[in-house]
């Protein structure tokens, strides 16, 4: 093995594709872009995201090697200081491991495994980083995602092998990428109307309105309790106020609540519903969120609750 590879001298140009959430991928663009811009100054590298309105979304890092590793470094210290403040806002003890996934042609994969796991478990063992190759490949692709998660300098020892293995090992035959399914708008309804949800506004959704209220009405999901008005009450109709009780477990109210309230507002301002969050109580691992308003009202702020946690939930990472 050449030791200049190792050192990341080697003038080497190579891309390393990267599996990201919404946002992950928000907290490496940072506001107006200035985070990623600040990147592919210091570490030289070309990062450039894919774009869409997807759950996913791939980050490809190009460059020379060492320009590689420092656009690495830079990411593993961000997602590390992101933990570090959601710590602060958390009852949580232990510190989550920083995480990322590569996406590596499958045909390479064989080489970073090595003959019966033997060269993943030295690339653990000398690094200290956890690393895991999917079984299975990507949806559409013939590539696979590898998890790597640690402290951030075992992260970055860890991506400095896999380099090596893939610039020892290049991929066989063709390489099908994997692109990430852009996300369908949800369809939701609230007092006889259909909504979808588009960016941070539910709008009316009338075209396939009578469909997919009858789908609805096999399942009601959203179908306020107690509702008896046939057909579709129009807008100006006010149905009386009611009640609704949400229990949400304490170290994920801080996903709803949002920085200085930003979240809980912005669900208050696109439900129309008011939204009343209880203090702790004492030896609780539990908040109760009281969210009054019409039934429509209520549909939509819990519709907005629920897909807080959900993103929170699958943003963290786990396998």
């Amino acid at each position: 093995m050449d030791p200049k590879v190792t050192e990341g001298g080697l003038n080497v140009t190579l891309t390393i594709r990267l599996l990201m959430h919404g946002k992950e991928v928000g907290s490496i663009i940072g506001k107006k872009g200035e985070t990623v811009k600040k990147m592919r100054e210091e570490s030289g590298a070309r990062i450039n995201i894919s774009e869409g309105n997807c759950p996913e979304r791939i980050v490809t890092i190009t460059g020379p090697t060492d320009a590689i590793f420092k656009a690495f470094a830079m990411i593993a210290f961000k997602f590390e200081e992101d933990i570090d403040n959601s710590m602060s806002n958390s009852t949580a003890t232990s510190k989550p491991p920083v995480t990322l996934r590569l996406v590596v042609p499958a045909s390479q994969c064989g080489s970073l495994i090595g003959k019966g796991g033997s060269k993943i478990k030295e690339i653990r063992e000398s690094t200290g980083a956890q690393v895991q190759v999917a079984g299975d490949m990507l949806p559409n692709s013939t590539e696979r995602a590898v998890t790597i998660s640690g402290m951030p300098d075992a992260i970055i020892q860890c991506v400095k092998q896999i380099c090596v293995v893939m610039l020892e090992s290049p991929p066989k035959g063709a390489t099908i990428p994997y692109r990430p399914k852009p996300a369908s708008a949800p369809v939701i309804f609230a007092g006889g109307q259909a909504y979808t949800i588009q960016g941070q506004y539910a709008i009316p959704h009338p075209d396939q309105l009578t469909k997919l209220h009858q789908l609805a009405m096999q399942h009601t999901p959203f179908t306020p309790l107690g509702q008896t008005t046939p057909g579709f009450p129009g807008l100006d109709a006010n149905p009386p106020a009611s009640t609704h009780e949400l229990t949400i477990p304490n170290d994920l109210i801080g996903c709803i609540i949002g920085r200085q309230g930003s979240k809980i507002n912005e669900i208050r301002q696109m439900s129309g519903a008011q939204i009343k969050i209880a203090n702790a109580a004492e030896g609780s691992t539990e908040r109760q969120i009281t969210i009054t308003g019409s039934p429509a009202n209520i549909s939509l702020a819990q519709y907005l609750i629920n897909a807080r946690l959900t993103s929170e939930v699958s943003g963290m990472g786990t396998l």
